[in-house]
């Protein structure tokens, strides 16, 4: 696996960003720790509401401040992933069904280490925030999802029906 890092989403990344977004909604597949990426409409759209996320003064009404970050390849700059960390693990809406840590590596981009790596550098950011158990969830039949969590520390909570689909919950202790 090449070297990866965590920034957080800028314009010099707005057409790599886009292009995962166009990726996702080809393939149908869920976009995990991508913010609200496939339900904005333009980059711009979404980068204003990607920041706005980042401070509880300027998080949307009924929205968990977060930090999104771009997962980008050290070599070459290509953005392999994204991942999104919420802040409040007491929210009443994660602590009953949603994660705390999301993320998603572009398809062409699997099965090389990086989303063990994305995760273990998120979890350093959650350190550094003071916070000391985060909550991962994948979708039931994830095994390589359900793998890297574990790899990282998480333990099984439970499955939980969110949106019409099973979810496991793993909790993992800083």
């Amino acid at each position: 696996m090449d070297e990866i890092r965590l920034i957080e989403p800028d314009e010099a990344y707005a057409d790599q960003i886009w292009e995962y977004r166009t990726r996702f909604l080809e393939s149908k597949e869920d976009d995990g720790g991508c913010g609200m990426l496939l339900d904005c409409s333009t980059f711009e759209e979404w980068l204003d509401i990607t920041r706005a996320m980042t401070d509880a003064s300027t998080c949307p009404e009924g929205r968990v401040p977060s930090d999104c970050y771009l997962a980008v390849r050290t070599s070459d700059q290509k953005l392999v992933g994204m991942i999104d960390m919420r802040h409040h693990i007491d929210h009443p809406i994660l602590g009953t069904w949603g994660g705390h840590i999301g993320y998603s590596v572009h398809p062409d981009e699997r099965r090389k280490g990086y989303a063990t790596r994305m995760l273990q550098l998120d979890l350093e950011n959650a350190r550094k925030l003071g916070i000391q158990r985060v909550m991962v969830t994948c979708d039931d039949g994830n095994t390589a999802s359900e793998k890297t969590i574990l790899k990282n520390g998480g333990v099984y909570e439970k499955d939980v029906l969110v949106d019409g689909r099973v979810v496991k919950r793993f909790w993992i202790e800083l």
